[in-house]
């Protein structure tokens, strides 16, 4: 156990994201692909804890022992800030992994975007939501929408962003624990990438469309299998480039019988969908 979880401190929350859709609109010439896709906050995720000290040093505890220190986005996030505002102190960050790897679910990039956040409050650093998030860009084309901490529309790689109002929404989520390369799912022949552009209306803030879909069901054939099997509760969809599916519901009691009905066949869970990030809770207190 970390000194930080014996001291009692509270946790910084983390939460998962939704891709609702995801369109590729083309790619440009720097490689990186236009995008329109709405994301959904979840009321679930992982959480950190972190504490400021005066050894200008970023050490961590992490739960999940794959992510090397060197590849921790999460560390990447403080150096980037620390070298940003030329900060000499230091952090030590505890974290908690329950996104799975490779889900689609943003779990480092909010991993990033809440240790930028926190550290901006905790280093006093100043910086404004714009601000943390030209620094996240660059950590990863997620990253921005969890510091503004709000379902959004978004455009361009992801990172302009249209505040949306979707109201609660319940989900099931279905793990099948396979771990997808973003990287690989977007160089695949069969990704859609001539999507028409569409407007921001009522119907595009529902479930919709995955142009990656099909490319990670080439690549992983037992997705397909799963999704086919979800049928009889709904119509299943993938977010983002990664493994997880996701099933709506109408309701919070019909998800958790869902999970419940589910739970024998695969690792799932039911959760809730909100317009607001817990993060933004935790920076106010």
């Amino acid at each position: 156990m970390s000194p930080d979880i014996q001291n009692g401190l509270k946790p910084w929350p983390a939460p998962a994201k939704l891709n609702l859709s995801l369109h590729v609109l083309g790619r440009g010439v720097d490689g990186y692909h236009e995008l329109q896709t709405l994301f959904q906050i979840l009321d679930w995720g992982d959480e950190l804890l972190i504490s400021p000290n005066e050894t200008g040093k970023i050490t961590r505890h992490c739960s999940l022992d794959s992510i090397p220190y060197g590849e921790d986005i999460a560390i990447k996030a403080a150096l980037s800030l620390q070298a940003h505002c030329k900060i000499d102190r230091g952090a030590h960050i505890d974290l908690k992994k329950n996104i799975p790897l490779g889900a689609g679910l943003g779990g480092g990039s909010s991993d990033a975007a809440t240790v930028l956040c926190a550290l901006n409050e905790l280093w006093a650093c100043g910086l404004d939501k714009q601000q943390l998030g030209e620094i996240g860009l660059e950590l990863g084309a997620d990253v921005p929408v969890f510091i503004h901490a709000h379902s959004a529309w978004a455009q361009g790689r992801g990172e302009k962003l249209r505040q949306v109002s979707l109201g609660p929404r319940y989900y099931v989520l279905v793990f099948p624990g396979i771990e997808i390369s973003t990287a690989a799912v977007f160089n695949h022949p069969t990704v859609k990438r001539d999507s028409r552009r569409v407007n921001l209306e009522v119907e595009s803030l529902q479930a919709g469309r995955n142009d990656c879909e099909i490319a990670a069901l080439n690549m992983y054939p037992e997705l397909k299998k799963i999704m086919k099997s979800l049928a009889q509760w709904g119509r299943a969809h993938m977010t983002g480039t990664g493994s997880c599916i996701f099933l709506p519901f109408g309701d919070k009691k019909s998800a958790i019988r869902a999970a419940s009905e589910l739970k024998c066949l695969y690792n799932v869970r039911a959760v809730g969908g909100v317009d607001r990030s817990a993060l933004l809770d935790r920076l106010s207190e």
